[in-house]
């Protein structure tokens, strides 16, 4: 009743206890996280890797509402010191070249939009990992928005099995049976599943045995059942090649083994289509290794990049466009480019769009930035757990990049969690960890932005 008679005194007074709530942080960032990982279309009916125009609308006021929350909680309940830090400036740099490429799309108000949608899934994975405000906040962010995915995908095979799961009536039918979940297609639920085996790893080490066991573990059966061999053949290795080194006490090692599995993987794959030699020795011993027809599609990929080496042909320009369905489709290629969608190899596909300056860039923001934030990471226990799970998710996506394409695609979560890990390493190198922060009387007083955050509780960052 009183609320009813004097509203001007109470509701900014309960507004500012909300604000203040020591929980609220995490469950903003709980809420975010959840919904980049479901999206605003969960189970679609499509059978594409590219969301349903008919969702075109709900996706813009969806995610435009995570935008303005991330951003408003960014400047609220994250310190600025942190907020400072989010971005190095390579990792400026190569939106900088993204943003060019807009400029130079075929239609540059349709790349703005779609390009939009990058932006603002950045700005969420940002307030994700700043709002929390300690590394036990952090933990249940990843074990209640891990679980509440896993879940509703598991759900989804009960209750929808036709949506759940790839069907042969499909543009794909030799995917029939294979599960999905709430997302668009195989190819994307197996990298987030494995992206979430890490997080439940994470947990268990943290000491969240339960949580952390459940959560690795049905992530770790619904990728497989997804039916991507390389997915769970990647996970183990990422594991190990992050892990290990620190048992022994020479986390060093983990870049080193980083940068030769990046560079061993793309001499495997792209090599074996621009490398003369390799290319012959292959041919002559390993016919059928094609990489279910990929070689064709990258071989094509790079005549066309040598077309437009330096600019590329501009953002989201180039698969799917009346440039290519206005070719003649060979009888003996493997693919047809004319309904390609994206060149399965995510760098190149920054070169076709960026060219050959912007993929340069791309390896300096997205595998030498991020590696040597990890080799500064402080050898606090909390860091370098967090610093072992970033790795891991940084290592396995950007080796399934070489057979698949999200890098820069709108709100994938594949991408995202691509950003997640490179954003998550340079806060790490920058900030000790806090295992809890309880609540005291004198914090309970301070605004959320004056307390220390999770990852920014360092006087002095470098």
């Amino acid at each position: 009743m009183s609320n009813t008679v004097s509203p001007r005194r109470t509701n900014p007074v309960a507004f500012s206890s909300l604000l203040s709530s020591a929980h609220l942080p995490t469950v903003i960032a709980t809420g975010l996280l959840t919904m980049l990982m479901i999206s605003f279309q969960p189970f679609p009916s499509g059978s594409g890797n590219e969301p349903e125009l008919g969702a075109n609308m709900i996706n813009q006021l969806g995610f435009g509402t995570l935008g303005a929350i991330s951003i408003f909680s960014l400047g609220w309940l994250a310190t600025p010191r942190v907020v400072s830090a989010l971005f190095s400036f390579s990792f400026l740099l190569m939106i900088g070249f993204a943003m060019l490429s807009v400029a130079d799309a075929t239609s540059p108000s349709a790349a703005m939009r779609a390009f939009s949608f990058t932006l603002i899934g950045i700005l969420v994975v940002a307030a994700v990992l700043a709002i929390p405000r300690d590394a036990d906040a952090f933990s249940t962010v990843l074990s209640v928005a891990g679980l509440t995915v896993v879940a509703i995908c598991y759900i989804g095979l009960v209750l929808l099995p036709d949506v759940a799961r790839h069907t042969a009536a499909s543009m794909e039918p030799q995917h029939a049976g294979l599960w999905r979940g709430v997302f668009s297609h195989k190819n994307v639920a197996g990298p987030v599943m494995a992206c979430l085996s890490f997080c439940g790893l994470y947990l268990f080490r943290r000491g969240r045995k339960w949580s952390g066991a459940i959560l690795f573990v049905s992530a770790f059966i619904f990728m497989a059942n997804t039916g991507s061999k390389t997915t769970a053949g990647l996970v183990p290795v990422a594991m190990i090649v992050v892990a290990a080194p620190g048992l022994f006490g020479v986390r060093s090692i983990a870049a080193a083994l980083f940068w030769i599995a990046i560079a061993g993987t793309a001499v495997a794959t792209l090599g074996t289509v621009f490398i003369d030699p390799l290319k012959q020795f292959v041919s002559w011993n390993f016919p059928e290794m094609t990489f279910t027809g990929r070689t064709t599609l990258w071989d094509f990929a790079g005549e066309m990049i040598m077309k437009r080496p330096w600019v590329g042909y501009g953002y989201d320009s180039f698969w799917g466009t009346p440039f290519l369905e206005s070719m003649s489709q060979p009888f003996d290629r493997d693919w047809d480019i004319r309904t390609i969608v994206h060149g399965h190899d995510g760098y190149l596909d920054i070169a076709l769009q960026m060219g050959l300056p912007g993929l340069g860039v791309a390896v300096w923001a997205f595998l030498i930035t991020p590696v040597v934030d990890y080799l500064r990471i402080p050898r606090y226990r909390e860091n370098v757990l967090l610093g072992d799970l970033f790795m891991m998710i940084l290592l396995f996506t950007a080796l399934n990049a070489f057979l698949e394409s999200f890098f820069f695609r709108r709100a994938d979560p594949v991408w995202l969690f691509f950003v997640f890990a490179v954003i998550g390493l340079r806060l790490a190198a920058r900030f000790p960890a806090v295992k809890s922060r309880p609540e005291t009387a004198a914090a309970a007083k301070l605004p959320p932005v004056a307390r220390p955050q999770a990852l920014g509780a360092a006087r002095n960052p470098r």
